[in-house]
Order: structure tokens, then C-alpha cells, then sequence
């Protein structure tokens, strides 16, 4: 059984709290927020302990693994007040808003031998992840050229009263919109080698991108165009859309299908033929215990206590893989500033850090 403690009940948190509540080896054994009437309502009716700040839950409880699902500028600090005390971490996405903070608790969480996740729950989606298969197996060849898409209606009139619409705290379509599809370009072709041509363009909002368009480039040769738009009301909710061509044949998946061209002369996998192939996410995702919201949200919680009680600290979605991630989001921000981009990241010395609470809602 694994000792638990969730900071931050917004959105993400609150659905966190339910599925690792449902979990038959998990025990939700404290949960804080800033919130006191959150709290209080929770308390009555759930019984799980509370508190307003992360210190005093650390303090009170003997736990083996925290849920981090907070502000995106909060992340860093309190990951690092979680290890240092050796416990596991799930943090939600973005990891840390500074990619050289990400490398150093990399290697601080390597060092401890903790096991590491960061909720990027694509790579959970059965159709992303069938992706994720038949690049390994060469089906389309040499990957070419990728379209990575997201759209949405998130921001449809102007907005300025909480964190997302803030630019030093993480808000914005590029950290909070298309971390993911850039996430997912991560997992299938590497770290990108540079960016060009970025534009985060406001279309409501005065401080932050609504907008994001960009242009890849991997070592494998492969260039990638990055298009994302928040403000797209013609979407009823988030749709992420990936499209690679390769020498082989073509391939496209979203949340719901995943469809394959395989040209003549390619390898085909079981289950495809040459032609057309196309695959449901029902057929390709196994079934969980717990469905709230999709199946992906808890299948990556079933991934994460499965590899805290097995100590397996390698996985889908590590600290390792999300400061790649983190990386190629500030190459981003460089490129769209006019700023060189930096070489490769090297972890600095750990430091230690003193913090409390000041907003939990995510």
C-alpha cells in the first residue's frame, strides 16, 4: 500500500484525488490546498486529512509518494522539497518553467533512486502510443516531416485574473496548450537540434500567446511544424492531432482513431497490410479500473504506483523525458524573442530551498 499526498485541488488535482482514491494499493493519506472552504468541504465528506500548505502535510505525514498538481511556477520548488525527503513524485505538466531547474532535479531524483512522472497523459492515449509502436518498428521508414496540431476554446474573450493569464507564472498556449503535441514530437523523434520561425501570438488575451506556430528541426533530419491555437472556438474541446509522412508511408492519429498508409515495399506490421489501415483508440487502450475523463488520466496513475511499488524507476513520462520537453519549450520562447539558443543543459550543484503554499488551484 502507498502513502499519498496531493497538493493542489484545481481541476487536474481534484480528478487526481479521485482516480488515486480509487486505487485498491493507493491510501490518499493527506491533501492541501490554499482553499480552506475546499478543504473544509472535503474533509466533511471524504474524511481525508487537510492542510493549507505542503510543509505541514510533509510534516504531519509519513508518506511514500506526492502528486504535485499546482501552478506550473510552483512545480520546481516543491518537487525539490519531495525528493529531498525521499519520496516519489507525480508532478503535473509543464515539469519546471526553467529547463536547466529541470535537468538538476533530474539528477537529483536519479541520485535518490526515486521513482518519476510527469502527467503528460497523450502518451497514454492508444492511438499516440500506437504511434509510438510502429515508429520503433519501422513501419513509414525514415521519418520526413511531422504536423503536430492542437486547438481548442479556452481563451474566446480577454483574461487577466489568474496564473494561466500571467507569462512569469506559465500561462500562456505554449506551457499550458502545446506542451503536449511538443511532448509527443519529443517521444518519437528526440530533442530537437533547433527551432525557427516561432510566433506566440496574443489574439485575446494582452500578456500571453493564444497562438503558436513553429518549425522544428531533429537530427534525424526530420522537420516538424508545430501549429496551436486556444482560441479556436470552431473546436468543442482540445483536439490534438499528430501527422507524420516517412518514406515508407503516412501516418495520422488523434484522441480517437489512428490511421496508417503503408506504401509498397514497407514492412508491415501484424494487424496492417499495405494501403490503408485504420486502428480505434477503444481497440488499441486497455481496459482500467476507473475511468474519469479518459481512460489515459488513469491509466499513467496505474503506470506510476506500479513502478513506486516495484522501484522501477525508469518509465513512460519520467523527469528525464519531461526536461526535454522543458528544453524544447525555452528554445521556443529564444527563437520567438530573437534570442541564440542555448547549448545542452548540464544539471548545477543542488541547492536547497525554503517555500510555503501561496496558491494550490491548477
Amino acid at each position: 500500500m502507498i502513502r499519498l499526498g496531493i497538493v493542489g485541488l484545481g481541476k487536474m488535482g481534484l480528478s487526481h484525488l479521485a482516480i488515486f482514491r480509487a486505487h485498491p494499493d493507493v491510501e490518499v493519506a493527506g491533501i492541501c490546498d490554499s482553499s480552506g472552504y475546499l478543504l473544509s468541504v472535503l474533509s466533511k465528506y471524504t474524511g481525508v486529512n487537510t492542510y493549507p500548505d505542503l510543509d505541514s502535510m510533509l510534516a504531519d505525514q509519513q508518506l511514500d509518494a506526492v502528486v504535485i498538481a499546482t501552478p506550473s511556477w510552483l512545480h520546481g520548488q516543491m518537487v525539490r522539497e519531495c525528493l529531498s525527503r525521499g519520496l516519489h513524485v507525480f508532478c503535473e505538466k509543464p515539469f519546471c518553467l526553467d529547463p536547466i531547474e529541470s535537468v538538476e532535479l533530474t539528477a537529483l531524483a536519479e541520485a535518490g533512486g526515486l521513482v518519476t512522472q510527469v502527467g503528460y497523459h497523450y502518451r497514454f492515449v492508444g492511438a499516440f502510443a500506437e504511434v509510438k509502436r510502429l515508429l520503433d518498428a519501422g513501419a513509414i521508414g525514415q521519418v520526413t516531416q511531422v504536423l503536430a496540431e492542437a486547438y481548442g476554446p479556452v481563451v474566446l474573450k480577454p483574461q487577466g485574473g489568474t496564473w494561466r493569464s500571467k507569462k512569469n507564472l506559465g500561462g500562456g498556449s505554449l506551457y499550458d496548450y502545446a506542451a503536449h503535441p511538443l511532448n509527443l514530437l519529443n517521444w518519437y523523434l528526440g530533442e530537437p537540434k533547433a527551432v525557427a520561425g516561432t510566433v506566440l501570438q496574443p489574439v485575446f488575451s494582452a500578456e500571453i500567446d493564444d497562438q503558436v506556430a513553429a518549425t522544428l528541426r531533429f537530427g534525424s533530419g526530420a522537420t516538424a511544424q508545430l501549429s496551436v491555437n486556444w482560441s479556436d472556438e470552431s473546436e468543442r474541446k482540445m483536439s490534438t492531432k499528430m501527422t507524420l509522412w516517412g518514406t515508407k508511408g503516412r501516418i495520422h492519429a488523434d484522441r480517437q482513431e489512428i490511421q496508417v498508409y503503408l506504401r509498397d515495399g514497407a514492412t508491415v506490421p501484424p494487424g496492417y497490410s499495405p494501403g490503408w489501415t485504420v486502428k480505434y483508440t477503444t481497440e488499441l487502450t486497455k481496459e482500467v479500473w476507473y475511468y474519469l475523463r479518459g481512460e489515459e488520466y488513469s491509466a499513467q496513475a496505474a503506470d506510476f504506483v506500479d513502478r513506486v511499488l516495484t522501484g522501477r524507476t525508469t518509465g513512460v513520462n519520467s523527469f528525464a523525458e519531461a526536461a526535454v520537453t522543458d528544453t524544447s519549450l525555452a528554445m521556443l520562447v529564444a527563437d520567438a524573442n530573437g534570442v541564440a539558443q542555448a547549448g545542452p543543459l548540464t544539471a548545477p550543484a543542488p541547492r536547497k530551498s525554503r517555500f510555503w503554499l501561496r496558491r494550490t488551484t491548477r
